[in-house]
């Protein structure tokens, strides 16, 4: 089985094919850091504009590294959401394109299952149900994966997800963009317990997470301390905030596998050494993909694809483009403005 897979959701323009038993033929990917740096953070329009420039050479370069054409792969799988609705249209517009012209099933996939299934594409040996953590610049929940297209929200983000927290500390304290690395960096050369910081709902019986108070906290916290205590002692709160909320979730789960964290922030060293202790504590593997992995790529994206279309599920050529898209559309609504569901 070989798939072609296609990223376009955010600022990361990526193309990629991946085979049935998980080898990685070829991944092409191309940033848009400094056309977005300026501004702090990512712009929609300039991020979907740059989605157009670049997504065609990266598939053309794609096939050439590999040493395949398009009539070689068995499905295009392309993002389909959530995220900023331009680039996904591009992504998946042309995903459509190349699937119709070359008679292949299409595979509209959601770019948070690309997540949930990519530490599958690095381990071969994680296996059904497993707790997984989705913690990224969008969305901050804990989810339980049972299979393919089965996922069960335990719990999400109240307000701001984790990594959109890093990113507005990041700028707050004058880091730059992208913010995670930045602040991780930062925090490397300050003392975590230096600033007095709040931990949102650590300790509370409700399940889900909250970081926009602990953000206003920075806020008010900059031009007292030193820019990397105030970046280690952020970052520690955050840590405490996720494995609170993850022990609990471990408790509510029963018996699964492992104990697995994906997306961009599971890229932070500190969170993923927290994780792996919380893991230990628990008598459950540890499971993250590798760095590369965690972030916006077009390799998972492909894995999802294979993982669909071994379970027979493909989509028409009609599949819409979704700025919103929860894994677990029946999952009770939470309280809260501006949930990530």
């Amino acid at each position: 089985m070989l798939i072609l897979g296609l990223e376009s959701s955010c600022d990361e323009t990526a193309a990629a094919l991946v085979t049935g038993d998980r080898r990685v033929l070829a991944h092409r990917l191309a940033g848009q850091e400094a056309a977005h740096r300026p501004y702090g953070g990512v712009v929609p329009e300039i991020a979907a504009r740059a989605h157009v420039e670049a997504l065609e050479p990266l598939i053309a370069a794609a096939f050439a590294d590999a040493g395949v054409t398009l009539a070689d792969v068995d499905a295009v799988a392309a993002t389909a959401g959530p995220g900023l609705i331009g680039g996904v249209m591009v992504g998946l517009v042309t995903g459509k394109a190349l699937a119709h012209a070359a008679g292949k099933p299409l595979i509209a996939v959601n770019h948070l299952e690309g997540h949930a299934l990519s530490p599958r594409l690095s381990d071969p040996d994680l296996d059904f149900p497993y707790l997984l953590l989705l913690v990224s610049g969008g969305h901050c929940q804990l989810l339980l994966v049972e299979g393919v297209a089965r996922y069960r929200r335990l719990a999400t983000t109240i307000d701001d997800a984790a990594g959109e927290a890093f990113d507005k500390t990041a700028k707050l304290l004058g880091l730059g963009f992208p913010g995670g690395p930045a602040v991780e960096q930062a925090a490397a050369a300050g003392d975590p317990k230096a600033v007095p910081l709040p931990r949102p709902l650590k300790g509370s019986p409700e399940p889900h997470f909250s970081f926009a108070g602990l953000k206003s906290a920075v806020a008010r916290a900059v031009g007292q301390h030193s820019t990397e205590d105030l970046a280690a002692s952020f970052q520690a709160a955050v840590i405490d905030c996720l494995t609170d909320r993850t022990r609990g979730a471990i408790a509510r789960a029963g018996r699964v596998t492992a104990l697995v964290v994906a997306g961009g922030v599971a890229a932070n060293r500190p969170i993923r050494e927290a994780l792996q202790g919380l893991a230990g504590e628990n008598g459950l593997r540890f499971v993250a993909p590798p760095l590369w992995l965690c972030t916006d790529n077009a390799a998972m994206i492909a894995w999802a694809g294979a993982e669909r279309l071994s379970a027979g599920l493909t989509d028409p050529l009609d599949a819409p483009a979704r700025a919103r898209w929860p894994l677990d559309p029946a999952a009770e609504a939470v309280r809260g403005a501006g949930v990530k569901a």
